[in-house]
């Protein structure tokens, strides 16, 4: 079986009520699909070390506020995850796809229009009841 990557997701949402995705790169495992930014939990960090490290490596922005919103696990076959996702709710700067990736504000009820890697799938149904 496949180690378990623990992997920092942040779901930032902005004033009129749109969140940020992003579309991994074709290089990536389930490359091409869209995402919620973040990345993987080095050792000796915390998940809110991670996110804050992450954010702002991806999307060159500093959380501010950020709390806990679900945690899904999936298993792919090659390789399992853990998405521990928050929602971030105050961050300073400007959201910016710093490794070229492109970036959408999607309304929760617009998810529907993009294609998401499996694991995500539980995450953009809580925001569409929320």
């Amino acid at each position: 079986m496949a180690a378990l990557i623990h992997v920092a997701v942040g779901v930032l949402t902005n004033a009129s009520g749109r969140v940020l995705i992003a579309r991994r790169g074709a290089d990536l495992h389930q490359g091409g699909l869209w995402e919620f930014p973040g990345g993987k939990v080095e050792p000796g960090e915390d998940v809110r070390q991670a996110l804050t490290r992450e954010l702002l490596e991806e999307l060159g922005i500093r959380v501010e506020a950020s709390e806990p919103l679900l945690t899904v696990e999936h298993d792919y076959g090659d390789r399992r995850v853990a998405l521990d996702t928050h929602r971030v709710s105050h961050w300073q700067g400007e959201p910016r796809g710093q490794e070229g990736q492109p970036l959408a504000w999607v309304l929760p009820s617009g998810l529907d229009d993009y294609e998401f890697p499996e694991a995500n799938l539980a995450i953009v149904e809580r925001l569409q009841q929320t």
